[in-house]
This record gives C-alpha cells, sequence and structure tokens, in this order.
C-alpha cells in the first residue's frame, strides 16, 4: 500500500464479500549464520501460502499441530508481524503493507486475546487501566465516561465492577482471560483473533471462558478467528473449520462436513486422534502417522504432506496441490489433495502407519 492511501474511518465490505480475506499470506523468518554472521543462510517457513475468508459474524476455527504457524497467521492478520508476502484484505481495504497512521482507523475493529493470560496483562496496572487503556490510545470517550464502561465490560465477562482497582496477580487464570476478554471488547470491534484463549487454563475453566466467548459473538455479532489445537473445542464454538499442516491451510468446510466426512488425509489422521467415550457406536480407525513432521526450513516439494501420508503417488512429490473445492460438493468444502479422502472416518481396524509401531505392537502380542 502506497503512503498517500487514505483507510476509512468505518469497515464497509459490500454485502456478500467478506470481513477478512487472506490470500497467498507468507512469513518466512531469515536465518543468519556463515561469515560475517550477518549474511542470511536460510529461512522458517513459518507461514507459507495461507488463503482464509471470515465474514461478518462468523466463527472460523483454525487448528493444527504445533509448529503449523496458526499463531503466526493470526499475528500477521492483526498486523502485529509485518507479512512477507501475500495479501490481507480487510472490509474491502487491503491492509497487508499499510503503516502505523493508515492501520490507526481500524485498529480499533481488529483485537485480538492472547493465549497466556498470565504474561499477557501488565502485573504493575490495575484490571481498570488495562481495559481502559485501549480507549485512552484511541480517543474513545464513551457516555458515561471510561470507568462506567470499564465496570460493565467487568459484568459482561463474569466479573465483578467493584474489581476495578485489584491487579492481575489478585486474580485466577480462567479471571485473566476474562480481563483479556473484557480488553478486547473495549473498543467494539468486528473481528476478534482468539489465539488459542483456554490452552492454557484448567479443563473445568476451559469451557466457561469458551461459553463466554460464544455469548459475546452471537450477542454483539463480532466475527471471530478461534486458533486452537482442541478440536472438540473448535467444534463446539465454530461454524466452519481450517486444517493447517506446515504453513499451509489443507482444509476448510464446514464443522458438520469437516468432522463427519474429513477428505484430506491429515485432517483424517487428526481426527483419529481425538479419544471417544461412545461405546454403541462403532470406533474410529487410529491413524499413527509415520515419522515427524518435516523442518519448515526445507519443507518437502510437492504435497508437504506427502512424507507422511498412505495414500502419496509420484503426482505429490512434484506438484503442490491446490486448496480448490472438491468436484460435486456444493456446501464450499475446498481441500488440497490430488487425492481427496473418501467421505468416512470411521472403520473396523487400526490402521498403523508407523513401522516401529508395528514392530513393537506385534511384539506385544
Amino acid at each position: 500500500m502506497s503512503e498517500n492511501v487514505t483507510l476509512p474511518q468505518q469497515g464497509t465490505p459490500q454485502q456478500g464479500e467478506p470481513l477478512l480475506k487472506v490470500e497467498g499470506l507468507t512469513k518466512h523468518f531469515p536465518i543468519y549464520g556463515g561469515f560475517p554472521f550477518k549474511r542470511q543462510v536460510g529461512a522458517v517457513k513459518a507461514v507459507d501460502g495461507v488463503d482464509l475468508t471470515v465474514h461478518q459474524g462468523e466463527a472460523l476455527g483454525l487448528v493444527g499441530e504445533s509448529g503449523c504457524g496458526k499463531s503466526t497467521t493470526g499475528r500477521l492478520i492483526t498486523r502485529l508481524l509485518e507479512p512477507t508476502g501475500g495479501k490481507i484484505e480487510y472490509a474491502g481495504v487491503d491492509i497487508t503493507h499499510a503503516k502505523r497512521k493508515q492501520l490507526a482507523p481500524i485498529r480499533s475493529e481488529i483485537q485480538m486475546i492472547f493465549q497466556d493470560p498470565y504474561s499477557s496483562l501488565n502485573p504493575r496496572q490495575t484490571v481498570g487501566s488495562i481495559i481502559k487503556s485501549p480507549m485512552e490510545v484511541n480517543g474513545i470517550n464513551p457516555p458515561g465516561g471510561r470507568e462506567k464502561r470499564v465496570r460493565e465490560l467487568l459484568e459482561t465477562v463474569g466479573l465483578n465492577p467493584e474489581h476495578y482497582n485489584r491487579f492481575p496477580h489478585e486474580f485466577s487464570g480462567g479471571q485473566r482471560q476474562r480481563i483479556g476478554v473484557a480488553r478486547a471488547l473495549a473498543l467494539e470491534p468486528k473481528l476478534i483473533v482468539a489465539d488459542e484463549p483456554v490452552s492454557a487454563l484448567d479443563v473445568s475453566i476451559q469451557a466457561q471462558v469458551v461459553n463466554l466467548l460464544q455469548k459475546v459473538q452471537e450477542e454483539m455479532g463480532i466475527a471471530f478467528l478461534f486458533i486452537a489445537h482442541d478440536l472438540a473445542v473448535v467444534r463446539h464454538f465454530s461454524q466452519r473449520v481450517a486444517v493447517m499442516y506446515l504453513g499451509k491451510v489443507v482444509e476448510v468446510a464446514d464443522r458438520d462436513s469437516l468432522y463427519n466426512r474429513p477428505r484430506h488425509p491429515y485432517t483424517h489422521a487428526l481426527l483419529s486422534a481425538v479419544p471417544e467415550a461412545t461405546v454403541d457406536e462403532p470406533q474410529r480407525e487410529r491413524i499413527r502417522l509415520e515419522g515427524d513432521v518435516p523442518s519448515p526450513i526445507n519443507p518437502p516439494s510437492g504435497c508437504r504432506f506427502r512424507t507422511r501420508c498412505w495414500k502419496a503417488q509420484e503426482k505429490c512429490a512434484t506438484d503442490d496441490p491446490p486448496l480448490v473445492r472438491i468436484a460435486g460438493n456444493a456446501e464450499g468444502h475446498l481441500t488440497a489433495c490430488h487425492f481427496p479422502e473418501e467421505p468416512t472416518i470411521r472403520s473396523d481396524k487400526e490402521v498403523v502407519l508407523d513401522p516401529a509401531l508395528a514392530a513393537l505392537e506385534s511384539d506385544a502380542k
């Protein structure tokens, strides 16, 4: 974006257009070495060509194993990190490389909830100051004053308004995350990027925070990009789900289609690891993938999942499969696979793809 471009005060996407549109988004972190040490010798391809859309009032889940680039994607979208390439379009405006002054009008519309409720709050500030600071930075003076607005927000997230003058160390982890939610709501955003908001909390508290976010999303019509690795939480919260593997999105679908009929082998394997408590229904096949996730410094050619995929063929090593709609599917089910999975995840047998594990189980028998 050029220096003389002025962003609008309010995002106004055209009817039918997504609130957020991400195309080919990349982020490469340089690796320096050799002599002199300032010479770049490689790059960590943390995010390498991500395509996403989030519509107004929609909750999109972003899942994948640790290190796949989920959190980096979230920070790129909120412009906490500068993208290496690609395009980020918010409300019809390209903000990919917008400068600080150009981003100012829409900073209030895109907020973030961080993963760690302990390190994301300033221990030297009171709860009131933490929630009030976004309003001060953006020069917002709500009716009745900022303090009244902060107390209303504390009540909205289930905290006592009298906690206004307390410090973060006086709260539990779940309460601290509620403070983070209140801070994100202070500017009445249109899009919230929630970066694993419950992963650092006790299981007994996770449901409370997820239900709070769901209530906020439904009552205020806020769009969410919900980043998580807990597939059960994502299914409960999100209407659509995107699956990431090694810096790329490999499948996108509504939650029922994705959880009941995954088409990408990685999604298939990921879902097979979810524990089930049912006894009447047939159990899902168990898939144990061979080897480790390849290094993002030197990812495999072609399809990045091919080194661990049981369906890989020669074409997978040479051609990178694009993220496209499955033929004959009118519901917007997208997958990046040359040989999409059959629409089932149930089997009477266990599929073991790791030869070492297979040998150990054979010896045990």
